[in-house]
Formats: structure tokens, C-alpha cells, sequence
């Protein structure tokens, strides 16, 4: 069976995120010692997916749940061709433990799970997994260029509001005054965010979606509660 770069891109990318059973993951890394375009596609997953390990401070999960993980991890542990010094950081206890035990991980990688299923590998960039601040459940992701002056906000399922209400986007800089709205927004639909009047896109630049009155926020801020939250990682 012949397969496309686009399906070679996918399997990388679940390969990295961890998305495939045991068996798929088995044959890819067997495939990986004679494949060089595979080992390429996962080499490129893992350096770009590497600043994900910024959205998370390491928190030390209970004795008893990390034994459970590294006996889990130890008894599947499959050699695997080696790859290059900078994705090292994929396979870092500090960063599982620090995942697993404040619950972000979820969060993180359905974001990219979904834009593996609808993109190539992310460009170099701005990537944001907007979730609930109480459940950390994703909600949007935001995609943006280098040098774009625009960002591409992107649901990650559906959710219904009240008909009186509104959904409303928002981002702030770390040394801004306050935030800036950038619009309202359907749920459930992609949206093409305009940034050429705001200042260049940081790392760690917050974004939010709050519930709002029907036409947005009556005052420059926002007024409603917030459901979904993220900060921007930047994509090398």
C-alpha cells in the first residue's frame, strides 16, 4: 500500500503524542531502522512539540502513582532507533511527572492530536491549547506564524451558550495594561483572528474565551466568566 507524506506526517505525529496502541507503536519503531523518512517525520514531531514542556511546572505525583507509571512504562519499554540530543527532553521523567500530576496533559495533547488529524506537522510559530480553568478540558487551540499578522483560532468540539449570551476572545501581553478583545466568536467554528494592530506575539501571551452579553462585553475588559484559558508556546 502506498502511503501519502501526509499519512507518514500523522503516524509520526500520534507516534510522538503516544496516541497508538501498543501494536501500531511496536511496528513503528521496528519500522523506524530501515525507514529513514519515518525516523525524519518523528524527529521533526518531537523538536517541534518540544515547547509543550513550558506549559507545565514539574509537581511530584504520589509515590504510589508514580511506581504504577514506571512499572507500566518499564514492562512496554521497546528499544527505539535513536534520535537526535535535542528531543531527549520527550522521554524526561521530570516532565511526565510534572504532566501526570497536574492534569495538563490531556489538555495539551488532544490539541495536537487534532491539529495532527486537519494539518502538517505545526510551522514554526505560536500554538495555544485554550482549556477550562477548573477541569483543564481543551477547548480551542490558536495557531499563529512567526510573522503572521493573523491567528487562527480553532474549536475542538462543540458547546452550546445561552442565546442572551456571547462568546468572546481575548489575549494580553505581560507588560500590557489590560487585555484586548479580539472579537466575538461561534462556537464550534474556525475563525481567522486579525494581529496586525496589536504588538508582535510572545511566549506566554495569555489567551481567554469568556461568557459575555449577546453583543460582547458593555467596557474594555472582560465581565464574564472565564471558560477556556491558555498561554502561547512558541513553536522553533
Amino acid at each position: 500500500m502506498n502511503e501519502s507524506a501526509d499519512d507518514l506526517h500523522l503516524l509520526a505525529g500520534e507516534y510522538v503524542i503516544g496516541t497508538l496502541s501498543a501494536a501500531s507503536r511496536a511496528d513503528v519503531e521496528a519500522r523506524m531502522k530501515n525507514d529513514g523518512a519515518l525516523r525524519t517525520a518523528i524527529e521533526m514531531w518531537e523538536e517541534k512539540l518540544a515547547p509543550l514542556s513550558e506549559l507545565v511546572e514539574p509537581v511530584e505525583p504520589s509515590a504510589a502513582l508514580w511506581s504504577r507509571i514506571e512499572s507500566s512504562v518499564a514492562a512496554k519499554s521497546v528499544p527505539r532507533a535513536p534520535v537526535k540530543p535535542t528531543a531527549s527532553w520527550w522521554n524526561s521523567l521530570n516532565l511526565w511527572r510534572g504532566l501526570a500530576a497536574s492534569g495538563f496533559a490531556t489538555a495539551a495533547f488532544m490539541g495536537v492530536v487534532v491539529i495532527t488529524k486537519i494539518a502538517q506537522p505545526p510551522a514554526p510559530g505560536y500554538m495555544v491549547v485554550l482549556v477550562g480553568p477548573q477541569d483543564k478540558s481543551p477547548g480551542w487551540v490558536v495557531q499563529a506564524g512567526t510573522n503572521s499578522q493573523q491567528a487562527r483560532l480553532i474549536p475542538l468540539g462543540k458547546m452550546e451558550i445561552p442565546g442572551d449570551k456571547s462568546l468572546q476572545f481575548w489575549t494580553k501581553g505581560d507588560n500590557w495594561k489590560g487585555p484586548v478583545s479580539l472579537g466575538l466568536v461561534k462556537p464550534g467554528q474556525s475563525l481567522e483572528i486579525p494581529l496586525d494592530k496589536l504588538p508582535p506575539l510572545q511566549a506566554n501571551q495569555l489567551f481567554e474565551i469568556t461568557l459575555e452579553p449577546s453583543n460582547g462585553s458593555p467596557i474594555d475588559r472582560p465581565t464574564g466568566p472565564i471558560l477556556f484559558i491558555g498561554r502561547a508556546v512558541k513553536i522553533i
